[in-house]
């Protein structure tokens, strides 16, 4: 072996080895981060992949998933150009086709259905990932259709509806300046890495750190202080549970309720009910823990508490759990202060660097286009939902296609679908063989993918640029770090060309990807030349100075009454039947318990997972080869099963065939199956029905389900 053969086995760039270095961004968990990546690429393909040091964003650290982003990039079944299905949806018979050809198509049949029976009738969906969400909503309302909609009808919108209804403006914690972590659902370990760095760090300046999750996990073994373990979806009960002691113990900042809470005085009243005993009977949590915790958060300083976007939210109480635990942020004082809950604004596809852009009037500008049609995909069904956002919201998609009310939907338009995360997954794919036209892209041909008419490959991140905004003031450009794969294009520009193809009138769609981002960042003393010439992010320089906490308090909030409402003015006006307060009821669905004894939760984080995205990815499925049904060691016993059996999990919807993985982490009456697996849906076993009325959210964390041995032997084959 030669110098120049050792030095490319070691993949040490430089001109003898003819290997480059070249940056671009991980956007597999789009768009919570998006990591900086250092990709070495030599002969044109990717060869290894780092963490970038220099990034402001995770300065040179990738988790697990990140880390399989080149498994990811050239799996075996990525897609190599446009398809037309053969045969019956869901057979996987597809020909090849030119991209003439299928934007042809595409046009042509998405016309006939907004000709026969109106724009609204054509649905368009964005899934994973998200980079592209802007460009899409335009399209949609271009074309005329008030129905936009995304994965997040399961995803984080609930918790900006929260605030939205608390003070008008998203919030988050203020980690790094609190002496008490309230870590509701906070699993950093496992899912959102980055959110961990703030946590230890000031933990190791003294703060407490209070981990309230029904598992163990590394972020209660390694960081709480104290532990509390509710029973899955009675996060309300225990929240209004330390608001009543707070108040009973006068642990409340009675200033800040009497300049600036709403609905205070019933809050009181109502949390009565909450006696310690009764949250203990509810919850499951000793008495004496939740008073521990209720001293520690009133007795250590600024309290802030974890955002989640789905632990909290994913039962049929997700809305009220999360508006009972942000309540406690209200009454404390520790809302808009130093260490507690701070206000932010977006500055671009969900991310808050400081400054503002003109994302928002992008998407406008096209809106006029829908005014006077007929309502959005679950308006009537899920009307805070409705009053609250700007999309539609997907789990009521089921039903609308199958009953055709208030009016059918014929077409689906669709970026990224995964049709698993939807509850009760089975009817959702079902409902899709009623539709007349069903387009997707993706990255592979996926069982979403194989329903569809035409399929459209697109690239990753490595494959094309991207504009990123990043918190402490940074935007970034990427550029491709590599040829797009095959025939595949950008989601954008595929979206580009569509409105040329179909004539939509957009002379700034059609004008592709780059002129979009002018416009966007018009008002900002940057040029997208100078983005695209840096390889990191670049720090922009305009007036925005850091927000000082209070500021929004002086102001007042944006909310009908200007204050932090707990009682919610907006839900008393717009939505009757449900609750203004924060009030807590049962999570679990209706079916019969004595046959379903034990509660499933779909959603718990796996490291080397991200809903159906990783499981193909050897390095990361390694860490866990076979779908596994988490159990108690107690509930595993009394039913004679032993680690690695062979065993059924059962709701009225089905049975999936499992591994057992028994585990003292869990809790006895609790499974837990991780989502996603073609293999083993778990989401086909949820009631579809089970679903939360404020904010459409699926019940995934709380239904019924049976769990028993398999007869036929022991380990699974």
């Amino acid at each position: 072996m030669t110098e120049t053969d050792r030095l490319i086995k070691a993949k040490i760039p430089g001109e003898e080895t003819g290997i480059q270095v070249r940056g671009t961004i991980c956007d597999i968990c789009s768009p919570s981060f998006h990591c900086g990546v250092d990709a070495y690429v030599r002969d044109g393909k990717i060869i290894k992949i780092e963490g970038t040091k220099e990034h402001p964003q995770n300065s040179g650290v990738l988790c697990t998933k990140g880390l399989g982003g080149r498994q990811y990039v050239y799996r075996e079944d990525r897609l190599k150009t446009p398809l037309r299905r053969l045969g019956p949806r869901g057979g996987g018979k597809f020909e090849a086709i030119a991209w003439e050809e299928a934007y042809k198509e595409i046009a042509l049949r998405m016309g006939q259905i907004k000709e026969k029976y109106g724009p609204e009738s054509v649905l368009f969906f964005s899934g994973y990932s998200k980079w592209y969400r802007p460009y899409l909503h335009r399209f949609a309302y271009n074309f005329g259709s008030p129905n936009y909609g995304t994965e997040s009808s399961t995803c984080q919108t609930s918790t900006f509806m929260v605030w939205d209804t608390n003070v008008g403006r998203f919030s988050v914690a203020n980690t790094a300046n609190a002496g008490v972590f309230l870590g509701w659902a906070f699993n950093a370990y496992y899912s959102r890495h980055l959110a961990l760095k703030p946590v230890v760090s000031q933990k190791a300046r003294g703060m407490k750190v209070i981990i309230i999750d029904p598992r163990i996990t590394p972020a209660s073994r390694q960081l709480a202080d104290l532990h509390l373990r509710p029973f899955p979806g009675t996060d309300g009960a225990l929240a209004l549970g330390m608001g009543k002691l707070l108040i009973d113990k006068g642990w409340i900042d009675k200033d800040y309720i009497d300049k600036h809470v709403f609905g205070f005085e019933q809050y009181k009243e109502y949390v009565q009910q909450f006696d310690i005993v009764t949250v203990e009977n509810i919850t499951g949590v000793p008495g004496t823990d939740i008073e521990a915790a209720v001293y520690m958060m009133s007795h250590n300083g600024s309290m802030a508490i974890n955002e989640s976007a789905a632990p909290l939210a994913h039962h049929k109480n997700g809305y009220q759990n999360y508006r009972a635990v942000m309540a406690l942020s209200a009454i404390t004082g520790n809302y808009d202060r130093l260490g507690g809950q701070i206000p932010v604004s977006f500055t671009y596809n969900y991310q808050a660097a400081g400054f503002q852009t003109r994302e928002k009037e992008f998407i406008n500008a096209a809106r006029p286009s829908i005014e006077g049609m007929r309502p959005r995909v679950g308006a009537a069904r899920y009307p805070l939902w409705n009053e609250l956002t700007n999309e539609c919201q997907i789990t009521d998609l089921t039903r609308q296609i199958n009953e055709g009310t208030p009016y059918p939907i014929k077409g689906i338009f669709a970026l990224g679908m995964n049709y698993r995360i939807m509850p009760d997954s089975g009817a959702f794919q079902r409902a899709l063989d009623k539709v007349d036209f069903f387009l997707d892209t993706d990255l592979f041909l996926t069982d979403t993918a194989k329903l569809a008419d035409i399929v459209l490959p697109v690239c990753s991140s490595f494959e094309r640029g991207e504009l990123k905004a990043y918190p402490g003031g940074f935007l970034q450009y990427t550029n491709p770090v590599i040829e797009p794969l095959y025939e595949s294009k950008s989601d954008v520009e595929i979206l580009s060309d569509l409105s040329r193809e179909m004539k939509l009138g957009d002379p700034l769609l059609e004008a592709g990807y780059e002129e979009c981002i002018r416009y966007i960042l018009q008002d900002l003393p940057i040029t997208v030349e100078e983005l695209r010439s840096s390889p990191l992010p670049v720090l922009i320089d305009v007036a925005v100075k850091p927000y000082v906490p209070g500021a929004f308090t002086e102001r007042g909030y944006n909310t009908p009454s200007g204050k932090f409402e707990i009682y919610s003015n907006i839900i008393a006006a717009k939505c009757p039947g449900l609750d203004p307060l924060p009030t807590y009821v049962d999570s679990r669905n209706h079916w019969d318990e004595p046959a379903y004894p034990f509660l499933l939760n779909t959603g718990p984080r796996l490291p080397g997972a991200l809903h159906s995205r990783l499981h193909k990815v050897p390095w990361l499925r390694s860490l866990r080869p076979n779908p596994a049904l988490d159990i108690s060691g107690e509930d595993a016993a009394a039913l004679g099963i032993a680690q690695g059996d062979a065993v059924e999990l059962a709701t009225p919807n089905g049975v999936l065939e499992l591994e057992a993985n028994v585990s003292w982490k869990v809790l006895k009456g609790v499974v837990h199956l991780y989502h996603g697996y073609s293999e083993a849906d778990v989401n086909s076993l949820v009631d579809g029905d089970n679903n939360d009325p404020y904010s459409g959210f699926p019940g995934y964390r709380t239904t019924r389900c049976a769990v028993r041995k398999r007869a036929e032997g022991n380990k699974k084959s």
